[in-house]
C-alpha cells in the first residue's frame, strides 16, 4: 500500500513537471515572434538569473509616462558562455531594445537585439544561439 502511494505521488510530481516544461519553452505561446516592438530607455535592474535572465528597462513615452519593460533573454548559461556576467548591464545603462512583444501581457518582450550606445555593446539573438560584440 505505502509502495503504490509513493507510485503515485511521483507519477503526479512527473506529470506536473512536464507540463511546466511545456510551458516553460512554449514560446509562441509567450511571445508574438510575427510582430517587432523597438524601445529605448534606461536599465533599472538586470536579473541574471536561471533559466533566462531579464532586464527591466524604464521607458519614457511621448507624454512623459515612464513604464518598466521586461526583456527576457536567452538562457543564462549561453549568456555565460559569451562573456554576459551579472554586471553586464547596470542600472542607468540607455539601452536601444528590440524584440517579439508578448501575446498576453503589456510591456514584455523576448530580446532579439539590443545596443548600449555609450560603450557600442551590442547583443543579439540569432535563431538559438545570442552574440555579443562592441562596435568602435
Amino acid at each position: 500500500m505505502r509502495a503504490t502511494r509513493a507510485s503515485a505521488a511521483a507519477a503526479a510530481l512527473l506529470i506536473a513537471g512536464s507540463g511546466a516544461a511545456s510551458a516553460h519553452h512554449s514560446f509562441g505561446a509567450i511571445y508574438d515572434q510575427s510582430r517587432d516592438v523597438a524601445i529605448e530607455g534606461v536599465v533599472r535592474e538586470f536579473r541574471f538569473v536561471h533559466p533566462h535572465p531579464v532586464l527591466v528597462i524604464d521607458v519614457r513615452d511621448a507624454s512623459g509616462t515612464t513604464r518598466s519593460w521586461r526583456a527576457e533573454m536567452d538562457n543564462r548559461y549561453e549568456l555565460e558562455e559569451i562573456g554576459i556576467t551579472g554586471t553586464t548591464f547596470k542600472p542607468g545603462d540607455r539601452v536601444v531594445a528590440n524584440g517579439s512583444p508578448g501575446r498576453r501581457e503589456a510591456n514584455v518582450m523576448y530580446l532579439w537585439k539590443l545596443s548600449r550606445p555609450l560603450d557600442g555593446l551590442r547583443y543579439e539573438q540569432v535563431g538559438s544561439t545570442p552574440y555579443l560584440r562592441t562596435d568602435p
